[in-house]
């Protein structure tokens, strides 16, 4: 196998587990972070950009968009990486051991994570990439790749280095600069506006009416924040377009609507229902731009609407290929085991282990995806949406990289969720019925992890513990009684390793669940 120089751009989730791949298939391996940890967008700050919208494009960029409260929405067994299982540590004081865990949670996961594998020796910490081109002056070096790169707060010419490289993986992330819905007749609204890029906590929107644009994850977790402390709250959305305003979640002072048609100079605000509101702030829940100000490749990879292209399963462009990919483009899918598989490829394509098809076949798949999308009339800002794909994508990287295929616990795990999710959207975090699922995402995770964590012993017979929970009495050797209205009996049997099963399970609980051996 060829063992090649690479760079990786980012130490987020995509750019640890890129590092890993590429370093198991025997390339060298450098990894530049502008900031000085690891976790990318799992790094909370509590500063904001200078300009909140993030129209100014001289402002101060702050590179996390992370707000105080938030939890994750997937469940951590399907969250983590497949070889590393993302359990709790229920002996740390400083974690979370919920199944849905706080940001920091997750933080600590990447962090252990590259600890583990030792790949902080390979990054670079507070050195910003601000070029990435081919390099073509000499033949011997045609097909390289020069990073330019200088130190966090270094200025001028003299302080930008430079070192070539064989392939260069893009993993900078997708949460920076904010999308905006344009809003006519904003200029002249008298009221203040932010993206949920700059929102952070609730505190500042006491008192005031506040209007959330967007329908997704962010702006149904802000809103039940801001609520709390606002006078009113507006959620407006595509999803209520031909409905009347509603009150939601049964809360009198958050009502959602149909999207804003337009805004008026005495801080009204219309909808295109025709009903309209007096509103102090404006909170755009509007997603993200995919950036690359540092990528110099001649137009050859472009943006445009929110499409990255030409990429070939939106990881290599086909006429630079294999020497430039991009890593946690695609969105609606389980982020990390998806990077996971991803980078598998990528690092096996760079290593000639797996081989790509040539260019002209790249790019004629590249065009099918297109026509397919344009005539199912998905908008272009789709194209990295995968959705009820995802499941299908994944398993066709894991057959391309010569893996083993997404656990099946996992996708109906991730199923389950959804179900549960749209059934109780106020409380899926906490509750939920999935506990089969559980059982066997452990009994995968027990190949993986110390016996200190998965309770591997001789004699497979477990206590189960709960966390948060008021009372819990040992009835037998493989029962326990747990006193909550919620939750019935739990029985539990482990038999000699390998054959571990659950005789029975029944969860009605919110609280999180976890097992040590006896």
């Amino acid at each position: 196998m060829i063992s090649r120089k690479v760079a990786v751009i980012g130490a987020g989730a995509a750019g640890l587990i890129a590092s890993r791949e590429l370093r198991r298939e025997g390339h060298e391996v450098v990894v530049f972070e502008q900031s000085d940890r690891v976790g990318g967008t799992w790094v909370y700050n509590p500063n904001v950009d200078s300009d909140p919208l993030g129209l100014d494009s001289s402002r101060t960029i702050i590179f996390n968009s992370l707000y105080e409260s938030l939890r994750v929405n997937l469940p951590r067994e399907v969250m983590g990486f497949r070889d590393y299982p993302f359990v709790a540590q229920v002996n740390d004081d400083g974690r979370d051991p919920r199944r849905f865990p706080h940001h920091t949670e997750v933080l600590h996961y990447l962090e252990d994570f590259a600890n583990h594998f030792g790949l902080i020796e390979l990054i670079r910490f507070e050195t910003e990439v601000i070029y990435v081109g081919l390099l073509e002056e000499e033949e011997e070096l045609k097909n390289k790749w020069v990073v330019r790169y200088r130190k966090k707060g270094e200025v001028g010419s003299s302080s930008v280095a430079h070192e070539v490289f064989d392939a260069v993986v893009v993993c900078s992330g997708h949460h920076t600069h904010p999308n905006i819905a344009e809003i006519p007749g904003i200029d002249a609204w008298p009221g203040k506006q932010l993206h949920s890029h700059s929102y952070r906590v609730p505190e500042p929107f006491s008192g005031q009416v506040v209007l959330l644009i967007g329908n997704r994850a962010s702006a149904a977790d802000i809103s039940k924040k801001i609520f709390t402390v606002a006078k009113e709250v507006h959620i407006a959305s595509r999803s209520t377009m031909n409905v009347s305003p509603t009150k939601w979640f049964g809360n009198n002072n958050m009502r959602h609507h149909p999207l804003v048609k337009c805004a008026h100079e005495d801080g009204t605000v219309v909808f295109q229902d025709r009903s309209l509101v007096r509103v102090d702030v404006i909170v755009q829940c509007t997603g993200y731009k995919y950036c690359f100000p540092f990528l110099e490749i001649s137009d050859i990879v472009t943006v445009d609407d929110n499409c990255v292209g030409p990429l070939y399963q939106h990881i290599f462009p086909p006429v630079l290929a294999p020497g430039l990919s991009f890593i946690g483009l695609t969105w609606m899918a389980p982020p990390f085991p998806t990077f996971e598989l991803q980078s598998k490829w990528v690092a096996g394509v760079l290593s000639g282990r797996i081989s790509l098809p040539y260019k002209d076949k790249m790019i004629k798949d590249v065009e099918a995806f297109y026509f397919q999308l344009k005539v199912a009339a998905v908008p272009k800002h789709y194209t990295h949406f995968l959705g009820e794909k995802q499941f299908d994508y994944a398993d066709w990287l894991a057959a391309e990289s010569g893996c083993q295929p997404l656990e099946e616990w996992r996708k109906e795990m991730a199923k389950e969720r959804d179900r549960n999710a749209t059934a109780r959207p106020e409380s899926y975090r906490d509750e939920w019925e999935d506990g089969d699922l559980i059982v066997q995402a452990h009994e995968d995770f027990s190949q993986y992890l110390p016996a200190e964590l998965c309770g591997r012993t001789s004699k497979h017979s477990f206590e189960l513990i709960s966390i948060q929970m008021p009372t819990l009495t040992k009835v037998g050797n493989n029962t326990v009684m747990i006193a909550d209205p919620r939750t019935l009996l739990i029985r539990w049997f482990f038999g000699e390793r390998g054959s571990s099963k659950p005789l029975s399970f029944d969860k009605r609980t919110s609280n999180t669940c976890y097992y040590k051996p006896l």
